[in-house]
């Protein structure tokens, strides 16, 4: 109750903030995510063209100009999604709210350690801005659907990865008995390691068996590689088949920023905190 009164006496400047923000069933949250989203594409294609020797050397400073501009524009709205959900804490430590975080940081990092050609590996942080790409799934209503499936799914996974694993170790020290020293396989890793590249139909050739035996072993390891592919896909696939007949919807809880709510529902099933009512809802719901 207390977390509800709270939320209910943010100012309304928050919640209109929080709604711009984190909301995407609103035209100015689908306005805010296709502006952001753009931001992200082109600050990503600002940090591949820089990563380009004869670009670099004639538009560095155009680039390194770009760069400071959208690391200005992302800490600012880095900073807004803080100050509008209800738990600052606990969207900082949240997944996109660390990428939010390292795609900022690494300009401000050069400003600490300057460039010098001792301090040049810090450059490689650059590359971390890159990250800025993985947020673009939050704004894609088909990622939660593929989430939730992954997320479903998981324990089913870690099972048969872990069966795969049994199989490849056994595979791997067969395969080190039957080939021997004399034929390449020198060590039961690096037969694990072929029979990983093996089993997963990669085929890359440089440790190959040589022997009757060891060919016949490998066969049976290349078509059983076809059917262990499949099975991940059918177990995904089932959860997204579930996950599809489920009426989620795009809504963020304005506290603790939890998705993956009910269409119906009114209340976050992980804090508690009441959640903004969405327009398909009509005004009905708000009665």
């Amino acid at each position: 109750m207390t977390l509800q009164r709270e939320e209910a006496q943010a100012p309304q400047w928050k919640r209109r903030l929080y709604t711009v923000i984190f909301e995407s069933d609103t035209p100015m949250g689908r306005l805010f995510d296709v502006l952001l989203i753009a931001s992200i594409l082109a600050s990503v294609v600002a940090v591949m063209l820089d990563s380009i020797g004869p670009i670099r050397m004639r538009y560095g400073r155009v680039l390194y100009a770009v760069e400071w501009f959208f690391t200005a524009l992302f800490t600012v709205e880095y900073v807004l999604r803080l100050l509008s959900v209800g738990r600052p804490k606990k969207y900082a430590t949240s997944f996109f709210g660390v990428v939010d975080f390292l795609g900022i940081i690494p300009t401000y990092l050069s400003i600490i350690f300057p460039g010098s050609r001792y301090f040049l590996v810090i450059r490689i942080l650059r590359v971390l801005r890159v990250f800025r790409v993985l947020r673009l799934v939050s704004f894609m209503g088909e990622s939660r659907m593929l989430m939730q499936a992954l997320r479903a799914s998981r324990r089913k996974i870690a099972v048969f990865l872990f069966a795969v694993l049994t199989l490849v170790v056994v595979l791997g020290s067969l395969i080190y008995v039957v080939e021997t020293e004399e034929n390449g396989f020198t060590s039961i890793p690096q037969s694990i390691y072929w029979a990983i590249v093996t089993l997963t139909t990669v085929g890359y050739g440089d440790v190959s068996p040589k022997t009757v035996l060891g060919q016949v072993i490998a066969s049976i390891v290349m078509i059983t590689g076809y059917g262990i592919i499949a099975v991940p896909t059918g177990i995904v696939t089932v959860e997204m088949t579930q996950a599809a007949r489920r009426n989620i919807s795009a809504r963020v809880c304005p506290s603790c920023s939890a998705e993956g709510h009910d269409a119906d529902a009114r209340f976050c099933k992980y804090c508690g905190a009441q959640l903004e009512q969405s327009i398909a809802e009509g005004p009905d719901r708000k009665q």
